[in-house]
């Protein structure tokens, strides 16, 4: 097995066994629905491995998110043990059991492109028949199942290689992951670039795990990313909104961002954003940006609420606000007309890249445009305001920029926090202030009016 900690690739695997007295993992840790799971499987005379992520997080003594499960059982042959279970995926087929809102995912064990059994266990002239590939090597069909050796060989990392065996309760390293995972190393298995062009995403994959695990990138696996991301423009823009909320709303989002930026990731994500960005990282949609995440990531340790609109109605909202003074000045637009003009602009391009759904986009806009209503507050128009559904994101998007651009819009922001806190006679009070505010900069004129046009007399 070729391995070194800063350079080189994993091009052999080894299986290591490591016994149950040998490593913490205990199943106290895992899911009683994965267990059931699990120990069905076993009964029925298949092999049933918890895999992957949920191992690795054991292993590093944390909780895992998910418990996902490696098996030789076939999609089918899962389905007939569990009434519970859909199967769902084109490009790979898996198996879901269901227990109310808790999923557990069954995988089959996958095989090689050139192995002989297809998704049915069938044989197959060539292996190309079961899993397609594009001109640029990405993998557009892969259901070719194996044994547990060639699933190993085709995880992504190492520290994903790792099986809990459910029938001895020993752990199977194939790739060296307990060693990375004591090193700290996110590191790919196979040849980096193939992989990669494989599928793209698991360029994505690296920066998130090493932002997440606080882990460096193996200096191989690191090397041909910047020259590859633009190969995430061909991957489905559904597929990309998934895996946007994984990076940047999973709690390390802030980290996540700036790994994007060094490997040159952020752009095919966010093309719209590049246009705005600066050598020292310091323009006021970069401010933006970092300042939305950290909040997302507090929130997110607080176990509060989070919504993916606000978070892209505040990184796209500097695009927005350039793009609206464009269409004002050159089209003679009104700045409101041109402002909802950009508005639609902007969410059809960034859409493009990664699909926000409708029901998001929705929120989006009604974020963008209370932004420029909270300045009208005489009248009734501050306690309008206030019962708006979307009032709150609203103005803790407000406090943001203000945060960023300071003088009036701060001072603007900090007049709604103390509208909202006060009762009703302050409200009352801050109300009328402003009234008479607004009273005493209107110079009024007094029309004059203008004569009558006699009619011409008619002579007899």
């Amino acid at each position: 097995m070729n391995r070194d900690n800063k350079t080189r690739e994993v091009t052999d695997l080894k299986l290591e066994v490591i016994p149950r007295q040998e490593h913490g993992i205990s199943r106290k840790g895992i899911s009683e629905n994965a267990l059931k799971v699990l120990y069905r499987l076993n009964k029925a005379g298949f092999e049933a491995y918890l895999v992957g992520g949920g191992v690795r997080d054991l292993m590093l003594n944390t909780q895992p998110k998910d418990f996902d499960i490696a098996t030789n059982a076939t999609p089918e042959e899962v389905r007939k043990l569990f009434r519970n279970c859909r199967l769902v995926g084109r490009r790979f087929r898996l198996a879901h059991i269901l227990f109310g809102r808790d999923v557990i995912e069954v995988a089959t064990f996958r095989g090689h492109h050139g192995s002989e059994k297809g998704e049915k266990g069938e044989k197959s002239e060539k292996g190309e028949k079961n899993a397609s590939q594009s001109n640029d090597g990405m993998l557009l069909r892969d259901n070719v199942y194996g044994s547990i050796d060639e699933d190993a060989e085709r995880r992504d990392f190492t520290v994903n290689a790792l099986y809990y065996n459910i029938d001895d309760f020993s752990i199977r390293d194939y790739a060296g992951g307990v060693e990375d995972l004591n090193n700290r190393v996110i590191r790919l298995i196979g040849d980096p670039e193939t992989r990669y062009r494989e599928d793209p995403v698991r360029m994505l994959r690296a920066v998130r795990f090493a932002a997440k695990l606080d882990m460096t990138v193996n200096e191989a696996t690191a090397a041909p990313i910047p020259a590859l991301a633009h190969l995430l423009r061909d991957i489905p823009a559904a597929r990309l909104f998934e895996e946007s909320l994984k990076l940047l709303q999973s709690g390390y989002g802030s980290q996540t961002y700036k790994l994007l930026r060094d490997f040159n990731l952020f752009t095919p994500l966010f093309p719209i954003l590049s246009e705005h960005f600066t050598e020292d990282r310091n323009s006021k949609c970069e401010q933006m940006i970092e300042l939305v995440l950290k909040s997302t990531d507090e929130r997110v340790a607080s176990e509060q609420r989070i919504n993916p609109a606000f978070m892209f109605a505040a990184m796209l909202w500097y695009p927005l606000e350039t793009r609206a003074e464009e269409i004002a000045f050159e089209s003679g637009l009104s700045y409101y007309d041109a402002f909802m003009v950009a508005a639609n602009d902007i969410l059809d391009e960034q859409v493009k890249s990664i699909a926000i759904p409708r029901r998001f986009t929705a929120m989006i806009r009604d974020i963008w445009q209370l932004q420029l209503r909270l300045s009208r507050r005489s009248g009734t128009r501050a306690y309008k305001l206030l019962e708006q559904n979307k009032f709150r994101a609203a103005f803790d998007f407000l406090e943001m920029r203000g945060e960023i651009e300071g003088g009036q819009l701060q001072e603007l922001a900090q007049w709604w926090d103390d509208f909202q806190k006060a009762d009703r006679d302050g409200r009352n009070d801050m109300v009328q202030v402003l009234n008479k505010a607004s009273s005493a900069k209107k110079v009024r004129r007094r029309r004059k009016a203008k004569p009558r046009r006699r009619k011409p007399t008619q002579e007899s």
